[in-house]
């Protein structure tokens, strides 16, 4: 990793280590940048892919499961030794209290509802379909393809509001079609029934994999490695102070008043912190969730059998649980797993968040025994909600970036809900392909790989 700076400019500097900056990286090495550097105010790469380690026990800060043909391989190859093979099953926690199959159940939520309860959700359907019709919200969308009563008894209305920090009736359409487009593929009791009767397809499934025992440091290390054998250096852990350009160029000026020039300038951190580098003014607040994880120890009787559980009940302040044990092993006998939390729905404290758990845990029969509160973190910018067209005000703030010439991308740089690796690699790709601010490199130019 390169702690030091030269006085030599660079063909391109990319802002933030995460995922969109390092392959973001990888393409501009690839089309011809002779060096690149990358610069990011976290101390690590990976961005919030993050690990916490207490004691002997390593944790993750959210849920994280990646496949052997995800694209970001094209760019990394060396990552997929690394990786720990799965076979995860998901669950959640439903109003009626049992624990049934993610994201619905044919059995549990249709089939055992009985003739009543099937006339009742048909008829909601139909009227959601007949007199709803103007979606402008994630609870019209979710209403408008499987009706008020299925929202209801499998839980996904409370699950929602989980998820978004406040009520569902408040966040914008375009939001609920990223992160809940499975509702419409899936969701409708037609989909529901032909999918009951629907063979197998006879095609090989890809592996489920999570990163390796000791944590994310050493999966991104290998591909900081990579990069830094074609040309690319690393500043982690130092503050940005400004971002000027100056002649053409940028000039991304250190905390210690150190700058560094790049003829490029990608940006992939949040776009009020790019606006504040820039002294561009924020005319709207753009709304993201900050997550609080809780960290467990346990040993007894847990309750369920998938490693991954979300709550849809309609109480409890946690969101999904994570069992690492079931991937990794016990840690001195003990299971261990995460719990995510919408900090906003417990005040950002973790005595309250960790009080909530336990009673609503004990009152649904989950993890009776000995659970220990091992520790926590908050992330901030976790993910983007978009309330208020957020979203247009988002693409507003890019417009002016690009007209800087900064191009900014990922799932912070255009606030953008990228659920995983596949997901930012793809847009990372896509959005290096159509921003081209005019600067090009030959192939003569370039590096050898």
């Amino acid at each position: 990793m390169t702690n030091s700076l030269d006085e030599a400019r660079y063909d391109a500097v990319v802002l933030g280590a995460g995922i969109s900056g390092l392959v973001a990286t990888s393409i501009l090495l690839r089309d011809g940048a002779r060096n690149v550097l990358v610069v990011d105010e976290y101390a690590w790469s990976g961005g919030n892919h993050i690990d916490c380690k207490f004691g002997d026990y390593t944790f993750d800060v959210g849920s994280y499961i990646f496949q052997d043909d995800s694209p970001l391989l094209a760019h990394f190859p060396e990552l997929l030794p690394l990786y720990i093979q799965i076979y995860p099953s998901w669950g959640r926690l439903t109003p009626q209290g049992g624990v049934s199959h993610y994201p619905l159940s044919i059995k549990d939520d249709l089939l055992s509802a009985g003739p009543l309860e099937w006339l009742w959700m048909v008829s909601s359907i139909i009227f959601a379909r007949t007199f709803r019709r103007r979606i402008r919200s994630a609870k019209d969308f979710a209403t408008f393809w499987i009706g008020r009563r299925l929202l209801e008894r499998t839980g996904l209305g409370y699950y929602l509001s989980r998820f978004y920090g406040f009520p569902a009736d408040q966040v914008d359409v375009k939001f609920a079609e990223k992160r809940m487009l499975w509702i419409k593929e899936h969701a409708t009791l037609r989909n529901l029934v032909g999918r009951a009767f629907r063979r197998a397809p006879n095609v090989a499934p890809n592996q489920q994999l999570v990163r390796p025992r000791e944590g994310f440091g050493v999966l991104y290390r290998k591909a900081m490695e990579r990069l830094e054998g074609q040309g690319a250096g690393f500043v982690l852990g130092t503050k940005i102070a400004r971002v000027q350009r100056q002649n053409g160029e940028f000039s991304i000026v250190l905390a210690n008043d150190r700058a560094i020039v790049g003829r490029r300038l990608v940006s992939t951190i949040p776009l009020a912190r790019i606006q504040d580098l820039c002294g561009l003014q924020t005319h709207r607040e753009l709304k993201t969730v900050t997550l609080l994880t809780l960290f467990y120890s346990f040993s007894g009787e847990r309750g369920f059998k998938q490693p991954i559980l979300y709550n849809f009940s309609s109480e409890g302040a946690w969101k999904r649980l994570t069992i690492h044990s079931d991937f990794y092993g016990r840690c001195h006998g003990r299971e261990f797993f995460s719990v995510e939390v919408n900090a906003e729905h417990v005040a950002h404290d973790i005595s309250t968040a960790d009080s909530d758990f336990r009673t609503h845990t004990c009152d649904n029969r989950l993890f009776l025994g000995d659970l220990r509160l091992e520790g926590a973190h908050m992330l901030d910018n976790a993910y983007p909600i978009y309330t208020d067209q957020a979203d247009e005000h988002a693409a507003s703030t890019v417009a002016a970036l690009r007209k800087l010439g900064i191009e900014s991308i990922g799932r912070q740089g255009r606030f953008d809900y990228q659920p995983t690796a596949r997901d930012s690699t793809l847009k990372a790709e896509a959005a290096l392909r159509s921003d081209q601010p005019g600067q090009t490199w030959s192939r003569s130019d370039a590096s050898a790989p």
